[in-house]
């Protein structure tokens, strides 16, 4: 599908847009309908540190900003496990056209969303009965309450839990042997990065800074560039490596253009994205 998203100009005569939203309301609605991460079906995986950083906003404006759309406005909803953000009422004002093209990816994307109650919560407010029929085929699996379904989910959520811890203390131990002690804000930053992305590429990103006898910082603006470029494993980034070398080398000004790993990066050594 063409990646591009329709905002219709009676936004800005909406009751609830004009007497309720603040203009940081309004720059946040835009925003969460319009990202580089929307899907066609509303329902798209973001963490709450992309937002920060696109959005040029504070953790603590990020998380006021959820506060008021999930229960004042009411417009939408996030799983913080799954990291999934859902708008609500997003069927109400797209599929205006539908057809294989758009049914296809409907398929493909309901199929990859992890918090399937999510589903139903958009689903609910899809005007096209075809597309709508397409959600409602999820409901069913989301309404099944037996014991033994609920006992393999839990079994799955601690499974998943143990995995976290695993994956946190790779990166901790990592970054100890390497760099330092951890003090609590170090600590908490790298388990953020490694739920947001996961120990391989929170490591692999130590090493480059390493190689560069450079900070935590340095590795930090190499995780926001793959987060940022929707690269979720080592395979991505060795890609997108190999990707930047062949226009690197092609380029007129290859040889001018400073750069580490695939990336170019300015006088302080921060990732120049």
């Amino acid at each position: 599908m063409a990646k591009y998203r329709i905002v219709h100009t009676e936004f800005w005569n909406d009751a609830k847009v004009m007497e309720e939203m603040t203009p940081e309301d309004k720059y946040f609605f835009l925003y969460i309908l319009t990202n580089t991460q929307v899907t066609q079906v509303g329902i798209y995986p973001i963490t709450k540190k992309l937002i920060g950083f696109e959005m040029g906003y504070s953790t603590e404006s990020v998380n006021a900003l959820f506060e008021r759309f999930i229960n004042f406005h009411k417009l939408m909803t996030y799983n913080e496990k799954t990291r999934e953000l859902a708008i609500k009422n997003w069927g109400k004002f797209n599929f205006i056209r539908g057809g294989k093209p758009v049914m296809d990816c409907v398929k493909k994307e309901l199929a990859e969303v992890k918090d399937q109650s999510l589903i139903k919560y958009v689903g609910e407010q899809v005007a096209n009965d075809t597309i709508r029929a397409l959600y409602e085929s999820y409901y069913v699996t989301q309404d099944d309450t037996s014991p033994l379904r609920g006992q393999k989910e839990k079994e799955k959520e601690k499974e998943k839990e143990k995995e976290k811890e695993k994956q946190h203390a790779a990166v901790v131990d990592f970054y100890q042997s390497n760099i330092g002690m951890l003090n609590p804000y170090m600590s908490e930053s790298l388990m953020q990065w490694t739920n947001d992305l996961n120990s391989d590429l929170v490591i692999e990103a130590i090493k480059r800074a390493l190689k560069q006898q450079k900070k935590w910082n340095y590795a930090e603006g190499i995780l926001r560039h793959w987060a940022n470029q929707n690269i979720s494993n080592l395979e991505q980034v060795f890609a997108a490596d190999t990707e930047f070398q062949h226009k690197r080398e092609g380029g007129p000004n290859a040889s001018n253009q400073p750069s580490y790993d695939g990336y170019n990066f300015d006088k302080e050594f921060t990732p120049n994205f």
